[in-house]
């Protein structure tokens, strides 16, 4: 099958971990372990978040008496992809010997009218206590807002209208080539009254951007893959259940966190909806077993995965 990974932020920092590069080694090294085993089975194209990474160098930026202004959120959103690329890259050739690996800096077209422009709602960067963050806010101009008990910053999120590089992507898989892109949602760019591509102050959403990309790609099977085994129906109370096998009309009857798991829910149900093929929200080392319809929240149309016997 033709799969497309989404590594949730927690695959390279744990929250509350200090940013250091050597801790996101070691973790990238971790996840590897299993994407190694997806790529010996299947065609695979793996995407990845960038959040704490893109918080922290902004944070750097901005405190640089060197410059004059601190560097935009596209220019980080590329120095992101290229730190974890290269990361992911020499992770997975170490893994995988003898196959080829491309790590490829990409950008994500948006409209310039995106109303996200005006709304700020994408998590970025470390967790801070209330007090901190609104220093922070007050110091660098930020918006924050609270994420569970911390607070983080947020920056606009416009949603994904095509990964610019989608061409080059399916070359690369179809021959063989296991491919890391659009890191942290891809660089967002907007077209010009020229028709130029020109870099934007946003951050996208990553999964939005892989449900998209996976569709253009023309994949079997979406994983979302994170630190929970599976979606929580009435999460937090006492009629708390685990989602198995589901549909996106049964997902999206049910409310869940904006700011969390609401915009992977979206993901995996777009991208459902508009092929018909599976998606699925699980444990990053249960990925094999997600694939084979034995763990995680799987979604189809009929909630019925594997379609066939074998795989």
């Amino acid at each position: 099958m033709r799969v497309i990974v989404a590594l949730g932020g927690n695959a390279l920092l744990k929250r509350g971990d200090k940013p250091d590069a050597d801790l996101q080694i070691a973790n990238v090294a971790v996840a590897v372990k299993t994407l190694a085993k997806l790529a010996e089975e299947h065609e695979l194209i793996i995407t990845h978040g960038n959040g704490p990474q893109i918080g922290v160098l902004a944070l750097e930026s901005a405190g640089d008496p060197n410059l004059s202004r601190p560097y935009p959120f596209d220019t980080l959103g590329a120095e992101t992809q290229g730190m974890i690329g290269y990361w992911m890259l020499q992770a997975l050739q170490n893994a995988l010997p003898g196959r080829q690996v491309m790590a490829l800096v990409t950008q994500t077209l948006v409209s310039a009218v995106d109303p996200a422009f005006g709304d700020p709602t994408k998590f970025v960067g470390q967790v801070y206590e209330q007090a901190e963050a609104e220093k922070l806010a007050r110091e660098n101009g930020w918006t924050v807002r609270q994420d569970g008990r911390y607070w983080r910053r947020v920056v606009p999120s416009p949603t994904p209208q095509r990964v610019v590089e989608t061409r080059l992507i399916r070359k690369a898989v179809r021959d063989g080539v296991v491919v890391v892109c659009a890191g942290g949602g891809g660089i967002p760019v907007i077209r010009d009254a020229q028709g130029r591509l020109t870099g934007v102050e946003a951050v996208i959403d990553k999964d939005l951007t892989a449900s998209m990309l996976a569709e253009a790609l023309e994949c079997d099977a979406f994983l979302i893959l994170t630190d929970v085994p599976r979606v929580m129906k009435d999460f937090g109370t006492p009629q708390e259940s685990e989602i198995g096998h589901t549909t996106p009309h049964e997902l999206r009857s049910i409310d869940f966190p904006a700011g969390s798991m609401g915009p992977k829910v979206d993901a995996v149900c777009r991208f459902v909806e508009t092929t018909g093929d599976m998606a699925a929200i699980g444990k990053l080392d249960q990925a094999v077993e997600i694939l084979k319809g034995e763990a995680g929240t799987i979604v189809t149309p009929n909630a019925s995965w594997p379609l066939t016997s074998t795989l």
